[in-house]
Parts: C-alpha cells; structure tokens; sequence
C-alpha cells in the first residue's frame, strides 16, 4: 500500500496526552481529585488517548447500542448532498477557496460522507483544491493514520485536486486559538511570523508505514497550512457525536460563542446532537454487552496515572465503571467506583488522596439535548439554526448553524423585580438599531431611497428619519430640553401616515412631508441626526445610573414606547419592501440564504398534526395587564410590565366551547379556494405575484413557487379570510378564542418559534405535533380576530402617545395578535400584545384560523 504524505500541524499548548510536558493537564487531574468525598472528578480529555480512540472507534463499529454513531451517519449518507449544497448556500453552491475544520475528528468514517459531497461540488480537478479540510484531534499518531487510510480510499481518489486533507493536533481550545491567530485563513505561503514562530508543520513521509509503532516524522518548512487566494477564507466547522454534550449546561452555549464564525460571512458549523427522549436506550448505548465502552472508560484511568508519572498508579482491580441517565439533568453520566478504601499517592509530590468504598469519581458527562432545550442553547450561543436533518428513528439531529449579522438574545423569566417587558436595557437598543440599520441600510438601494414601497406610504427616507425624530421629540418632552436637530427635521419626520390605516384621509393630524426629492434633508444629513439621537439616549442612561436623573415610571415608559415604536416600524418596513422583492429591495445578506428546494424537503416529509381540529371550552381567560399611567410618577419599575394603552386593565372573560384548526389556512389551501369555491368573492392576496403565468408567493430573496410555500399561512386580509372561514363553515376566532389556543399551545420566542427574524420568511406551522410538549408555533405571523378594535372597560387613552388607540376605534380596524418572523421577541412573546389592522388592509403579515361554534 503506498502511504501519501500527511501533512500535520501540532497546535498543542502542552495540553495534549503525549509529549514530555503535561502540567495543565496534570493540573486539572489533581484539582478534580482534591475535592471532597462525592465530587471528585477526573478531566473527559484523559479518554481520547491514542488507546482511547482506537477504543472508541471500536464502539462505534461493533456497539450498535450506541446508535449516536449510526444515527449521524444515516443522516450524512442520507443527506450529505444537500447538507453540502447547503453549507456553500451563500456562495451560490460553489466551492472557492475555503477551510473545514473538524473539532474531535476521530476515524473519519462518517466525514468521508460530507467531504465526497463537498468534492461533488467542484466541477473538475485543480492544481491548487479549492477547500482544504483539517482533522482536528488530540493524538498526532491517530491523525497520521487516519488521515493516511482515507487518502488511500476510494473517496481520497474522489478528493484527490477538489479537497485536500491535512491533520491538526491540538485541544479544542488550541486549535481554536490557532484559527483565531490566521493559521488557516491567510494567503498561501504567508502564515503570519508570530503564528509561524509558535506552530510547527510536519510533513509525514508517505513512504514509511503509518501504524502507531512508528513515531519518525520529519521536521520542515513546508508551505503553511493555508486557503489560496484568499486572506480571509470561508471557514466550515464540523462537530459531530454530540460531542458538545461532554460540555456542562452553560459551558456548552458559551463554547459555541468562542467559534471564530464572522457574522454575516457564510461561515458555519455542522452540529450533532442527541435528543435522549429514552432513557434506557441511553443508558444501553454507555453500556453496550460486549463491554467496550467500560475498556474505553477505564482505559482513562490508565491516561490518569501516566499524566501523573506512573501508568500503573490507578489499579484496574480496584475499579469499575458506572454508568447512569440523570433524567433531571437530561444527561448520562460516567463514573469510576472505588470498590474499596484506597489511597493514592502522586510520585512527584507525594501527595496523597483517599477514596471511600463506593465513591465516585466522574469522568464524563453526555448531555442531550431535547426539542425545548436547544433553541435555548442555540440563541444563547448567538447562532441561527439554518436547517436541521434527522435520523429515521428521530433520535438524534444534525445542525446547520451560522452566525447572523444581528439576533435577538433570549427574554429573561419573569420575576418580582424583573421582567423582559419592562425598562428596556441598553443592550436591546443596541440589538434594535442593529436590526433596523440592517434593513435600512443593507435592503434598501439609494435608488429606492425616494420610492413608495407600496401605495399611499411615504417613500423609505422617511422611515430613516421618522424613527430618530420620534425618539428625539419624547426625550425632548421628557426632559424638557430643546430638540437635537432644527425644527424642520420635527415637522418633516414626525408622524405621516400610520402604517396601520389604508386610507390617508382617515390619519391623524400630521405636518406635510416634502414633495421633491430635493426639499428632503440629505441622507447623511439623516444619519448624523440619527446617530446623535442615540447618543442622547444613551446619555440619558448614564444618567439614570449616576443618579442625575431619577428613574420613575414616566421616564421608563417612554424609553419602553420608543423601542417597542422602532421594532414595530422595522417590521412595516419590510412588508412594505417585500412588495419590491426581486425588483429593488435587496435580499438580506449576510444571512445564509435559503436552499428552497431542501427545505421543501423537509416540509413536505414533517409530521402533520394528529387532528384538522382541537376543542377548547369553556373557560375564563385574563386578557391585558395593569399597567395605569396614573401611576408613572412611582419609582417602583423594577418588575413592572408595560405596554401600550389598548393592554391595560387586566381583565376576566368567559370564553364558551368552540373548535379551532390546528393550523392557519395556508397558501395552497387558499389557492384552491381562490380558483374554487371562492372565485368571484375574494381579492387576489397581495403575498402573492403572477411570473409567467404562474401564482408565486412573495418573500424578500424574490417570488418562489407554490409547492415551495403551499404549507405556508396564507398572509392576506381580514375580508379575504373571513370569506373563506365562512364558506368552510366556520368563522374567524374571537380574540380571547385566539388567546386561549396560544396559552395552551404556543412554544415562544424561547420553544423555537418562527419569530425575531430567525427566518427570513414564513414556514409551516408545527402546532400539535409531538415534540416541545406538543406546543409549536403557527408559521412566523400575526393572526387576525374577528374581535374589532375598540374601547373597552376602564380603557384610559395614552397621555404620551394621543390616539395610539383611540384614533382607530372606527370600526374598521380587526385586533390581531401574536407575531410575525420579523416581529422583535418581546412584542411578539408579550402576551398582552394587541396589534391592529384595517380589515381590508393587504400587506401586513397577518394570517388566521378558522373556528367552529360547537
């Protein structure tokens, strides 16, 4: 067999499991063993030896109780076509100069299947190949090996000018490190000096045999590891076998964080992970009959004692493995048990360290990962789910993830002196100017700067100066001091037509806005005036804190309106931009774009929900909150919850039995309605455009096909769906109808819903499906109620804001509720939330159900 050359870089730290300098390690090993009687612990990394690896791959090859490793690699066999595709979504599916890294590479069984399917990307053989992958691992030996054996396979041949394989020999931490510093990401012959005088390359001689007895490896000043052509390299990260799970809850969230994944630069990272919905079948798979896993676990033991000094400082006879599923914890953990009174003593030192009959040591945690928890771990770990592929059995998933260019972090749990609906922070400003200059400044082209998304709007330099006006002119009144910019930028920006009424001549009072191009204020003019806008807020916080201005509630009510006024702006905007979609505004970039055709895929294999129906009824429901601004001079906002007029007082209603699809009336749905039953008595919906004669639904990358986004909620009017509800024998829900399905089963902003821009688009909904407790969401979209917004009981219009509400008590505007994809979670998850819309009005993102009176 002739051996190739492998070519190795060791970016250890003197972390790793060979070489004369262990003391991090041997550190680590001593802390853990220093703790009292029941907390001793020894550090996950003394598995992964070379021993170790070997064992493991053992498991994975002759266990099929652990079904982690057969999972993950039915899925990447399966899939590993359109998970590649996916991955270089961002490059229009091609492969140009890029890296792929694999955290834990091991044998590299299951990678061959997504680096054939990245080769199939390439169109041809290229002297210099366009990706180069690096199997990141902690023993050199296993890599040479490893790396070797796949080179002389029949997918080495298939990589052979499109992918080329090289080692990388380091922790997670160092590897990580060397990234950072430019190792894999410069020009090629140019590693950076200061990196070149830390690492080393080894290039392993392809004529000698590779097996782990021979240990020659020659030293040379090969051209550095490296992406060709280009400093800043597309970077790929691979983390399978759940191997994020050997991380504690919180440590696990912030490793993903410490990823060198630049936002919006199309790089990601392929994540696996286990459900663990079985308890038994878990334990079985840490436990598997023919023992391996107990040699795999107690071979670290043996890694201990040569950390220490002595192989045999550990006796085999005076230990067993234990194994467990802590259902509380969602984790399986590994321990080793003392069988007996024993003390061990560390050679060099001499320091000694007893262990009680029965005691454990924990040597590993594997923590799983189930529906309601990992779009937890995702948001907190500032990635946004791409897409997700799963095994047949639905046990274990991979994850597409990236780093956005802006996301909403997740809402707090709400306690006596705290609430996510209450004074904003200073970082959900700065997560809302984020969103808001993204799609000011990133959607809208300066050619569309003086147009009219839609009818009867003013043209998009309006909203870029709206927003900082508005903000400015409540600061200005809140703190009685002069206005930041002249008065010409009040009277132009101030109000204009609300986003919420169809028909200008039923506005409240505003002041002309200019007519010309020319009589605007300049673009950058606007920026300059928005800028100091939010330097005056900030100031105000700095304030607040040193104690210079009091915080009362008046003074958070109005920081409150401004942010919530700004996020309910963002989402106008591009409902309004959508209808220039693929003719003007610009798809959001820096966000991996949409692989439609995978994801219809996966819409059209997922679950449906068990019924068309559920019952609900009877019963009484609280509707709005307390929230007085009679009460706004009390310094007592720590824990208070706000929200605009229409939410407060809290109130009781009875809500009598009725019925109520599991799903809003999706596209293909109202599609065969439209050209059936309903020709003739509904209006053509504005989410949809006619392309060549074909029905295509609208989203921000341009028009897609109905198959693509049949299951979609169909985002038309009030009218057009109440026509429909009717024809089917039904209507559309009150709003405490609506408010009872949502509390029963709506996952949240936190159970993954389709809100704060985690999509770029609506999906179908997934309620009364068999994950997340059986709540899901509804698609990413606000619903209409047949409820029409007016006054009710003990109603005190805003003082702050004159006719929020009470301009549109006319009988012309529906209550609508919940959130759309680009609704900012803490509208979208406030309960109490009541948005509103003219009932004939087209363009906002509004769906609905249809209910059944029983």
């Amino acid at each position: 067999m002739v051996v190739p050359t492998v070519d190795i870089v060791d970016a250890r730290s003197h972390t790793a499991l060979s070489g004369p300098d262990h003391t991090p390690l041997r550190d680590e090993i001593l802390k853990g063993l220093a703790h009292p009687a029941g907390s001793k612990t020894l550090p996950t990394m003394l598995l992964y030896d070379e021993r170790g690896l070997r064992l493991y791959d053992r498991i994975t090859t002759e266990a099929p109780e652990y079904y982690l490793f057969p999972a993950e690699e039915e899925i990447l066999k399966t899939h590993g076509d359109d998970i590649a595709r996916y991955m270089h979504a961002a490059n229009d599916g091609r492969v140009v100069d890029e890296v792929v890294v694999e955290l834990g590479a091991g044998a590299l069984r299951k990678t061959s299947h997504i680096l054939r399917a990245i080769s199939h990307l390439v169109p041809a053989q290229m002297d210099n190949p366009p990706a180069t992958y690096y199997a990141l691992d902690l023993e050199k030996r296993e890599l040479e090996r490893t790396l070797a054996e796949l080179a002389n396979s029949d997918v080495g041949a298939e990589l052979q000018g499109k992918v080329e394989t090289k080692g990388l020999c380091a922790t997670y931490e160092d590897g990580l490190a060397f990234i950072q510093s430019g190792g894999l990401q410069t020009k090629q012959g140019h590693m950076p000096e200061h990196v070149r005088d830390r690492y080393k390359v080894e290039r392993i001689n392809g004529a000698r045999d590779p097996s782990p007895s021979s240990s020659a490896s020659e030293d040379t000043e090969l051209t550095p590891p490296s992406t060709p052509g280009n400093e800043h390299a597309r970077l790929h990260l691979l983390f399978l076998g759940s191997s994020l799970g050997n991380f504690g809850r919180g440590e696990d969230a912030a490793f993903l964080r410490s990823l060198p994944l630049e936002p919006g630069s199309g790089n990601t990272i392929l994540i696996g992970l286990d459900h663990g919905d079985d308890p038994e079948t878990v334990e079985v798979a840490y436990n598997d009959p023919k023992g391996i896993t107990k040699d795999f676990i107690m071979n670290g033991l043996r890694a201990a004692g040569r950390t220490l000094g002595d192989e045999n400082l550990f006796d085999d006879d005076s230990w067993e493995y234990v194994g467990k599923y802590n259902e509380h914890l969602q984790r399986h953990e590994a321990y080793y048990k003392s069988k007996t009174e024993q003390t061990v003593v560390e050679p060099s030192t001499g320091a000694d360290f007893t262990f009680l009959p029965d005691e454990l040591v924990r040597i590993e945690v594997s923590h799983k990962y189930p529906e309601e928890s990992v779009h937890k771990l995702f948001t907190d770990a500032n990635l946004r789910p791409i897409h997700r592929w799963t095994d047949s059995t639905s046990r274990y998933s991979l994850w597409l993830l990236e780093r956005p260019q802006f996301m909403f972090p997740l809402l707090t749990t709400p306690t006596p002196t705290s609430t996510p609906f209450g004074l904003p922070t200073i970082q959900e400003w700065h997560d809302m100017w984020a969103a808001w200059d993204f799609i000011n400044r990133r959607m809208i082209p300066s050619s569309m700067l003086f147009e009219k998304p839609i009818d009867l709007r003013h043209i998009c330099l309006f909203y870029q100066g709206h927003i900082p006006a508005f903000l400015d002119i409540h600061l200005s009144r809140l703190l009685q001091e002069p206005h930041t910019e002249p008065e010409n930028f009040k009277y132009i920006f101030e109000r204009g037509i609300d986003p919420n009424v169809d028909d200008p001549t039923q506005c409240h009072p505003h002041s002309e806005v200019p007519q010309r191009p020319e009589d605007w204020p300049p673009h950058g003019s606007i920026l300059a005036f928005q800028s100091r806008v939010r330097t005056r807020l900030l100031r105000l916080y700095e304030d607040i804190a040193a104690g210079k201005i009091t915080l009362t509630r008046k003074v958070a009510r109005v920081l409150f309106m401004t942010l919530e006024h700004e996020a309910f702006h963002a989402e106008t905007l591009l409902y309004m931009l959508l209808q220039r979609a693929g003719t003007g505004t610009i798809p959001p970039s820096g966000f991996v774009p949409p692989a439609w055709e995978i994801l219809a895929k996966l819409w059209d294999t997922a679950p449906r929900p068990p019924s068309a129906t559920v019952s609900l009824g009877p019963e009484t429901i609280t509707l709005g909150h307390d929230d007085a601004e009679a009460d706004d001079a009390s310094t007592d906002v720590a824990g208070h919850e706000f929200g605009w007029d229409n939410e407060h007082p809290r109130r009781q209603v009875h809500v009598g039995p009725f019925k109520i699809d599991w799903r809003p009336v999706t596209n293909g749905e109202f599609y065969e309605f439209y050209h059936g039953a309903g020709k003739g008595k509904v209006q053509y919906p504005a989410s949809w455009v006619e392309v060549d004669g074909e029905t295509q639904v609208r989203t921000l990358y341009g028009p897609v096909a109905m198959k693509i986004a049949r299951d979609w909620p169909i985002v038309t009017s009030c009218d057009n769906l109440s026509t429909y509800a009717k024809v089917k024998g039904g209507r559309l829900p009150t709003e405490p109808e609506l408010c009872l399905f949502f509390d029963k089963f709506n996952s949240g902003y936190e159970g993954g819903a389709n809100v704060g821009f985690r999509n770029w688009h609506p999906v179908p909904a997934t309620y009364g499906l068999d994950t997340n407790g059986g709540k899901g969401h509804n698609g990413g979209v606000f619903e209409w109620t047949s409820t029409i917004f007016d006054t009710h009981e003990r109603f005190v219009p805003s003082k702050l804001y004159p006719g929020y509400s009470t301009d549109f008590f006319d009988g012309h505007h529906q209550v609508v509720i919940g959130g759309s994809y680009a609704t900012a979670p803490r509208l979208a998850d406030r309960r109490t939330l009541r948005n509103y819309y003219q009932h004939n009005y087209a363009y906002a993102w509004v769906a609905g159900r249809v209910a059944y009176d029983v």
